[in-house]
């Protein structure tokens, strides 16, 4: 999941701070959730579809 949230941030030319002042989140949360380290609540995920302009399912389904 991580790995597509950091590809689809890449695609909408988000910083990570950028895309982590947006959704709430914290610098270093997304940061071990991009590289894998941590998962996210629905809640927060959802968030972060939404700004990216992407459901939940592209997130954590690579098949999407």
């Amino acid at each position: 999941m991580g790995r597509r949230i950091r590809a689809f941030r890449k695609l909408k030319g988000f910083t990570q701070q950028e895309l982590a002042d947006l959704t709430g989140v914290s610098l270093a949360v997304l940061g071990a959730v991009e590289r894998g380290n941590r998962h996210l609540e629905d809640q927060i995920l959802d968030k972060i579809a939404n700004v990216l302009g992407v459901t939940t399912d592209e997130l954590v389904n690579p098949n999407s």
